[in-house]
């Protein structure tokens, strides 16, 4: 049997980045592998869907980038989250928590 992967439900992405860069700052492919590692191999997040979605928490203020080098001297830019991030991470999950329960009471309404 194969191990399935879910599908990443629309809208959820910004909020996937931030929990990611809650454990600390990284570049964008360090944000993949670690999306990747914290869903237990379930979610992959393509390059072409990550940069725009980190461009655009950037513009809200809820990321902060600054280029610098990675782990193989190549030249990266590393994101880390702002206090900005850090609320809305928290509403993130909150609103998550929310519609998990609607969803289950749905499931198991007879």
């Amino acid at each position: 049997m194969t191990n399935p992967k879910a599908d990443l439900l629309q809208g959820t992405l910004d909020m996937l980045i931030l929990k990611a860069l809650s454990l600390g700052p990284l570049h964008g492919y360090g944000i993949i592998h670690r999306i990747r590692r914290m869903s237990d191999e379930m979610l992959t997040v393509e390059q072409g869907a990550l940069y725009p979605a980190l461009y655009r928490i950037e513009l809200k203020g809820w990321v902060s980038g600054k280029w610098g080098e990675n782990e193989t001297g190549r030249k990266a830019k590393f994101y880390k989250l702002t206090r900005a991030g850090q609320k809305q991470l928290r509403i993130e999950e909150e609103s998550w928590d929310r519609l998990v329960l609607v969803v289950t009471k749905m499931r198991e309404a007879t």
